[in-house]
């Protein structure tokens, strides 16, 4: 099953995370199939805390790609201030 999750980077108490779509059977910081956005929880001023490719989200999605928990939020949240 495919799935989008998020990757930890970045270093010790400055966590940063990448959206990818991959394998679920994967380890979480394995090969993924596509990269499709990046979440920055501590973002400073000026900087984009959450960037998301929803053309390619909605293009795994419709796929069959589960996106996990956290996922699925961000997604939400990127929509509504999309629209906003």
């Amino acid at each position: 099953m495919v799935s989008i999750r998020l990757t930890r980077r970045g270093a010790r108490n400055q966590p940063f995370y990448h959206v990818v779509v991959t394998d679920s059977r994967k380890r979480q910081g394995g090969a993924s199939l596509e990269n499709v956005g990046y979440f920055n929880p501590i973002a400073g001023r000026g900087e984009t805390p959450l960037r998301l490719d929803l053309s390619r989200i909605d293009y795994w999605v419709g796929h069959g790609a589960q996106p996990s928990e956290r996922v699925r939020s961000l997604i939400a949240s990127y929509r509504k201030q999309a629209s906003a």
